[in-house]
């Protein structure tokens, strides 16, 4: 029995990238013999243990053979007598198709290490079109690795197309598309991850509204003045109308503080210069960010707000008075009526006429 350090952490080792998992092979044993070593298995769909102190996931060695559409439809084979070779070569990316042993000395058999080299994400084989899974992955690692130089290989791009052109795309689960858009969107360029998607044909299958618009764009001049997926989602969508920007981040059963902050910075991001000549108009804004209840989704439109404006004199303007009307509607309290015999609706009017007058003294 022989242990392998495989994947991702031998890539990013290799890159003096930071990791933090670490993925194991165990080859030449059985569950059994894993079981009786202390491992408790996890996998379902194949052979995966967890190890009895550090609780990373070991897997021992398959192969796999296309048996039915989607990434699940795999049958897999483990046992002894698969090698590490055989194990790699079913892997996605010749960079993710390495091992490394306890000693450090690294197994590459499809040339992992020469296209870290040359900075180039290449598929190990045509294996690669029977995992639809793949063009996502694909598009986030390309956005991972644009900074140190990396592009995705032609013809690996021309398979991508080929998976969404045989129709692969719709076998994917709602949720594993959001898993890997999320992931995407807190890489350091989440806009190259929409930008491979569209150029393989997969965003405008899976989020043909962004196909459709300038969110590519938006989210190139946005990401680098914000690290939150939230206000990168928002800023995707921004230029959508907000019944289009909804309907986008329900489709792909986007949590609900994407979806809501999503809709507010395409409802309110047009209105809020003409709203911050108006103490009505920029409490209405305040009242459709539920502002003065709660930070969220206040905080995100603001981050957006700035960051889609690349935190330029007029949008921090903007936002700073947006948060100081904020603060002076909140001054008023009931306890500021208490003289004046009002209750009830006469009440909330009171308030808010109040709150009004307060925000328009900010704003002008």
């Amino acid at each position: 029995m022989k242990t392998y350090r495989v994947g991702g952490a031998v890539r990013d080792t290799l890159l003096g990238y930071p990791h933090q998992e670490i993925d194991w092979v165990v080859v030449g044993s059985t569950p059994e013999q894993m079981t009786a070593a202390g491992y408790t298995q996890v996998g379902r769909d194949f052979p995966v243990f967890l190890h009895p102190d550090t609780k990373e996931e070991y897997a021992l060695a398959r192969t796999e053979r296309k048996s039915g559409p989607g990434y699940h439809g795999f049958t897999v084979h483990a046992d002894p007598s698969v090698t590490l070779e055989e194990d790699l070569e079913r892997r996605d990316l010749t960079i993710n198709a390495m091992a490394m042993d306890g000693d450090g000395v690294v197994t590459d058999p499809y040339g992992g290490q020469a296209d870290l080299d040359a900075k180039i994400l290449r598929h190990v084989s045509t294996h690669f079109v029977e995992d639809p899974l793949r063009v996502l992955r694909v598009a986030r690692f390309a956005a991972r690795y644009h900074h140190l130089g990396f592009i995705v290989a032609e013809k690996t791009l021309r398979l991508m197309a080929e998976i969404v052109a045989a129709g692969e795309l719709p076998h994917l689960s709602t949720e594993r598309v959001w898993v890997e858009t999320e992931k995407a969107l807190s890489e350091k360029n989440p806009e190259i991850y929409c930008q491979v998607l569209f150029d393989c044909g997969a965003l405008q299958a899976l989020m043909p509204e962004v196909a459709a618009s300038n969110g590519i764009s938006a989210l190139t001049r946005a990401a680098p003045h914000t690290p939150l997926a939230v206000c990168r989602w928002a800023a995707l969508l921004a230029d959508l109308p907000e019944a289009r920007a909804r309907r986008a981040s329900e489709r792909l059963k986007a949590p609900s503080d994407f979806t809501l902050l999503a809709a507010r910075v395409a409802q309110l991001r047009p209105q809020l210069k003409a709203a911050l000549k108006s103490g009505e108009d920029c409490m209405a804004v305040l009242k459709a960010l539920d502002a003065l209840r709660r930070e969220e989704p206040f905080g995100g439109f603001c981050g957006t707000l700035a960051a889609l404006e690349q935190n330029s004199a007029d949008a921090v303007g903007a936002v700073s008075t947006l948060r100081a009307a904020r603060e002076a509607a909140k001054t008023v309290k009931a306890a500021d009526f208490t003289d004046q015999d009002v209750a009830g609706p006469a009440l909330g009017a009171a308030i808010e006429a109040e709150q009004i007058k307060r925000v328009g003294e900010i704003i002008k």
